[in-house]
């Protein structure tokens, strides 16, 4: 009997469970209240430059003109904004989902009359402290506005008019805060898919040691029992049956803690374990290992324990069938892809029975969580046999 002396290799550090792929800024933790009062501070000042430079510089106005002009603006766009986006959504979505698309919609006309009334009652008080503008195409537009009452200053073909003016001044700021809320939406629901992820990996880390405690005691009797047997031959082997067990403990008890370990030590450890099985039957049982393409093993890493319940229930339902006992494992390595095919046969009255149960479910689970896109899974009861075959692109 030949067995596998190679050692396992140090632990590898656990891999983290969530990569960080959220680039966006963590708002809940940055984007509090002093932060936002500077986020808005300079958004007003940006546009209030800007604007004051278009007065000045294309409408060739003068810089007391351009001054004031640029404050009525400012201070009627902050009003509107304010109130649509601080008073008038907040008590839209507080109302019934029904209502809210009927809320939603007063509030734009709304926002344009606001816009309006904050805009004449600038122009009086401008009218009032003796603010003219003598030149340009603003000329006398403060003793225009002031000289309409309120009324005619907000009659409906007015705010009509000048509906696409008003749209066209709050659509930088409106276009600034909504894609603040996209992307503090964004970030949120990034978060909330990380925590879920997290949770999830962590009930699957729980079910794997679970998994991991509970390696076949019936193996462990019957592979101490052989190993009794050999010390009182005091046959060369016991040694070696001491080590390959070693070696399984450790790797189910430690090194599979990692998230991924080198694909070198999984393919060890099924070896140990295929050859500490075989000692319980004879030597002409049909137990068969292949490995192929070993060569392109180094360097490659796979999530632990991935067919160790495929194995463990090839050897706990198969070699018990009237005719043609077998087991047959394939192993096969190419272009970074692990191919895993094992077949055995099985009792007619097994075969309606369900096959693997919670251990098959933990492990469809880590493959989707840990290869998702990455892995395929068959599984197939035959006329008198039952076959896996798993895929994981590396």
């Amino acid at each position: 009997m030949s067995f596998n002396k190679r050692k396992m290799q140090t632990r590898l550090k656990p891999a983290e469970l969530i990569s960080d792929q959220n680039i966006l800024l963590d708002f809940e933790r940055f984007y509090t209240r002093n932060p936002k009062i500077i986020f808005h501070f300079f958004m007003w000042l940006v546009f209030s430059v800007l604007l004051f430079l278009n007065y000045s510089l294309e409408l060739q106005l003068s810089a007391f003109s351009s001054t004031i002009l640029t404050v009525r603006s400012m201070v009627n766009n902050m009003t509107v904004f304010y109130i649509f986006f601080y008073l008038l959504i907040p008590m839209c979505f507080s109302k019934k989902r029904k209502i809210n698309i009927v809320f939603i919609a007063l509030s734009i006309p709304a926002s344009v009359y606001i816009w309006m009334a904050v805009n004449y009652f600038i122009f009086v008080l401008y009218h009032n402290l003796g603010f003219r503008i003598d030149a340009g195409i603003y000329k006398d537009i403060i003793e225009k506005n002031a000289a309409q009452t309120f009324f005619e200053a907000l009659k409906f073909e007015t705010v009509i008019g000048n509906s696409v003016l008003v749209i066209y001044s709050l659509a930088p700021f409106f276009f600034a805060k909504i894609l603040m809320e996209i992307l503090r939406i964004q970030n949120k629901t990034t978060r909330l898919q990380q925590q879920k992820l997290e949770v999830e990996i962590q009930n699957i880390n729980i079910e794997k040691d679970f998994l991991k405690s509970q390696l076949n005691p019936h193996f462990l009797f019957n592979t101490l029992n052989n190993l009794y047997g050999l010390t009182v031959k005091k046959d060369d082997l016991a040694p070696d049956v001491i080590l390959n067990l070693s070696d399984i403990m450790s790797y189910t008890l430690y090194e599979s803690n990692s998230e991924k370990v080198a694909l070198q030590k999984e393919i060890d450890f099924i070896k140990n374990y295929f050859e500490l099985e075989k000692m319980r039957y004879a030597k002409d049982k049909n137990i068969q290992l292949t490995i192929v393409g070993e060569n392109e093993i180094p360097g490659l890493y796979i999530a632990p324990l991935m067919g160790f319940t495929f194995i463990e229930n090839a050897f706990k339902y198969g070699l018990k069938s009237a005719q043609n006992q077998f087991i047959k494992q394939e192993i096969k390595i190419k272009n970074h892809t692990f191919y895993f095919v094992l077949e055995n046969d099985i009792e007619k009255t097994e075969m309606q029975k369900e096959y693997g149960g919670i251990g098959l479910e933990n492990i469809k689970k880590r493959l989707r969580l840990l290869y998702p896109n990455q892995h395929s899974l068959e599984i197939r009861t035959l006329e008198n046999s039952f076959r896996i075959e798993l895929k994981i692109n590396l």
